[in-house]
């Protein structure tokens, strides 16, 4: 079966760093394209970044640019978050999403991990 399994997150402060990974099994890992997707608490689903099949194109929504990046490990069948300056307003769930040919949807969802940036 299919799993992605969300890692990394937890408490920290204004301005601090965070490493999120999905790990993912069941599925041809470098086949698909990944985001991030994240769900501040009573808030919708806010898409973060994404990264192609081979790992050689991102994006990121204006709102984490220059703070987050967004890489993978093919050979590790992993996604990563890298997350800087992190400010209060970063505060939700992140989920790792895998969408298969294209990024016009997700097929696989990981449970998600909580990111808390507080003093």
């Amino acid at each position: 079966q299919v799993q992605l399994v969300e890692s990394g997150g937890g408490l920290v402060q204004p301005g601090g760093s965070l490493r999120l990974s999905c790990a993912a099994s069941g599925l041809t890992f470098s086949s698909y394209a990944m985001s991030w997707v994240r769900q501040a608490p009573g808030k919708g689903l806010e898409w973060v970044s994404n990264i192609n099949s081979g790992g050689g194109t991102t994006y990121y929504a204006d709102s984490v640019k220059g703070r987050f990046t967004i890489s993978r490990d093919n050979a590790k069948n992993t996604l990563y978050l890298q997350m800087n300056s992190l400010k209060p307003e970063d505060t939700a769930v992140y989920y790792c999403a895998a969408s298969y040919l294209t990024l016009e949807r997700y097929d696989y969802w990981g449970q998600g991990t909580q990111v808390t940036v507080s003093s």
